[in-house]
């Protein structure tokens, strides 16, 4: 028997203005899809809608994208009284991307917003540039980034070309909560608001990037570094293969079986390129012709992994804190090198993400503030400092990078074209990328982190995951892998405990579900629930001296070792 409350929502559903397709469909649905569909609205959060695409209140379709975009068009008139306001909209290759991205643009269009609506898919970072190039106070991208192909999502960002952030998500939230029904949705389009973008904007974007160059010479020598590079089928087609190749590079090799854009990502079980198995083919290709360089991107093009060959000589995926190493590494030594660093230059990393850059910025003058987990908060800071501090780059530990300002979220298309220049540059000093790490792990010490993600499904995962937090909370560990935990920071009451001496100090950073253990030898442990999947997150990070390159395996073994000791004391 459906519960009476899931019914009630059916009934609603089923009496409304929807087309008689989607009627018909939950008329053939079984309890079990009843319920799955309709026991709660699709939540609009700080990042906007993520979900399994289907007919429901509980599902991406035409009419929750719609509630969305109306509650988020309600939201703009009022922030913005007395104005044209004009919103930019993307989406990526996922199955209804386009569909759902010309709904928004119909919604706000009908709302009397003038819309920028890309021609047709393109990466997500392009969107936030779009937003700042077209003076936009608001964009929409259709994307559910690496999620399974069953899901599509809907991020909203704000006039600084950042995802939005306090107080303006939970403003939104509260509008689109305020939308009693689909009956209050503007769904017909007015196509004189509807400006058609592509070519030239991306013409603009591109120039931005290559005005990033820091070793042309380099470049023009190493013209030849080998690079494998895959889209996964996603967005990044469109525009990664055209920036190396204006930058120079001319070996560059696509993965033709994933070079067409497919929201069934037909070669892979997951389109995320920190999952090997996503990278598998692009790996392949490189074998074959041993290749320098490997690079993926994720659907919407926002994420990019890599992989090179390891001193046996066999390819090698970094993980998302290595390549960020290696890609702050090199914007620091060359604006160095180029007398570019006068003290007023920052880079930014997020709290889960490796100290080393932490280290590396100190031994260049530069400032490394640290924020929350996720890109908005990265954006949210070079907007609060601009005009005071000069940022160079950052990045976060899920393979998310940033170089320059022009974007305001992480940028596979830009880290992509630095990336092959930080390779080009280490082979032009007759190093591999993976050489290039050691030494730079003998300089400031072999960090070594790892990422262990628990899945706790459904309403008992989610109680499952608080109760792990609050057993965390009222029981810290005394010690890991036997060394002594000398502080805790909990970032869900503010305050950083030093266990040694007693003494607190506030951490001056919003609040967030998130904790925070340090011990003795260095190591940092960080405990945070996922705010888009039902899962718990462990950021394991050790770390210990390199005294030589010879001993690169050797450390890197006994790093393994104790993040496996460390687990076994948490019991994960």
């Amino acid at each position: 028997m459906i519960d009476n409350q899931i019914q009630e929502k059916v009934d609603l559903w089923l009496n409304s203005t929807i087309d008689e397709e989607s009627k018909a469909t939950i008329r053939s649905m079984d309890e079990t899809e009843l319920a799955d569909s309709f026991y709660k609205d699709l939540e609009f959060g700080t990042g906007g809608l993520r979900g399994v695409m289907g007919v429901g209140s509980n599902r991406m379709n035409k009419y929750t994208v719609g509630m969305a975009t109306q509650g988020l068009a309600n939201y703009l008139l009022k922030s913005f009284p007395d104005q044209e306001i004009k919103v930019a909209i993307a989406h990526d290759s996922r199955n209804n991307s386009r569909f759902f991205a010309e709904t928004t643009a119909a919604v706000f269009s009908a709302n009397n917003i003038h819309v920028y609506l890309f021609e047709e898919l393109r990466p997500t970072p392009e969107l936030s540039y779009a937003i700042r190039e077209l003076g936009c106070q608001s964009g929409v991208v259709l994307t559910a980034s690496h999620n399974p192909k069953e899901y599509n999502g809907y991020k909203a960002y704000w006039n600084d070309g950042g995802q939005v952030i306090a107080p303006h998500d939970k403003n939104i939230i509260a509008e689109v909560n305020a939308i009693a029904g689909i009956e209050d949705v503007k769904f017909e389009a007015n196509s004189a608001k509807i400006e058609a973008i592509g070519k030239a904007l991306d013409e603009s974007y591109i120039q931005a990037i290559l005005d990033l160059e820091l070793s042309p010479e380099v470049i023009a020598r190493q013209a030849n570094l080998g690079i494998v590079f895959s889209p996964i089928h996603g967005t990044s087609i469109t525009l990664v293969p055209e920036t190396l190749a204006r930058k120079g590079f001319k070996n560059v090799t696509i993965v033709e079986e994933q070079a067409t854009p497919d929201g069934n990502f037909p070669t892979v079980v997951y389109p995320n390129p920190e999952e090997k198995e996503a990278m598998t083919m692009a790996l392949n290709k490189a074998i074959e012709i041993d290749a320098d360089l490997v690079m993926a991107t994720d659907p919407d093009a926002d994420r990019v992994g890599i992989a090179a060959k390891n001193q046996a000589g066999e390819f090698e995926l970094l993980n998302g804190n290595q390549a960020a190493s290696l890609l702050i590494y090199y914007l620091l030594k060359k604006w160095k090198e180029n007398g570019k660093l006068d003290g007023n230059q920052m880079i930014v990393k997020t709290i889960v993400t490796s100290d080393l850059l932490d280290k590396m910025a100190e031994s260049f003058d530069v400032e490394c503030p640290n924020t929350l987990t996720g890109f908005k908060f990265i954006a949210a800071l070079i907007k609060e400092l601009e005009g005071k501090k000069e940022f160079i780059g950052g990045g976060e530990e899920s393979y998310g990078y940033m170089i320059s300002d022009f974007v305001r979220d992480k940028d596979a298309i830009a880290s992509c074209a630095m990336l092959a220049e930080m390779a080009a540059w280490a082979k032009d000093q007759g190093l591999s990328v993976f050489e290039l790490l050691a030494e730079i792990y003998e300089q400031y010490g072999f960090y070594l982190e790892q990422l262990i993600s628990i899945t706790k499904k459904g309403m008992k995962g989610a109680e499952e995951i608080q109760n792990m937090m609050a057993e965390f909370r009222s029981n810290p560990p005394a010690a890991l892998a036997g060394s002594k935990v000398v502080k805790l920071a909990d970032y869900q009451s503010s305050e950083m405990k030093d266990l040694v001496s007693g003494n607190s100090e506030v951490i001056d950073l919003p609040k967030s579900n998130v904790l925070q253990f340090f011990l003795e030898d260095g190591s940092k442990i960080s405990a945070r629930p996922s705010g888009t999947e039902p899962k718990i997150k462990f950021y394991m990070s050790v770390n210990k001296p390199l005294a030589n390159k010879a001993n690169y395996d050797k450390v890197k073994e006994e790093l393994a070792l104790h993040i496996q000791n460390i687990t076994t004391d948490l019991k994960l």
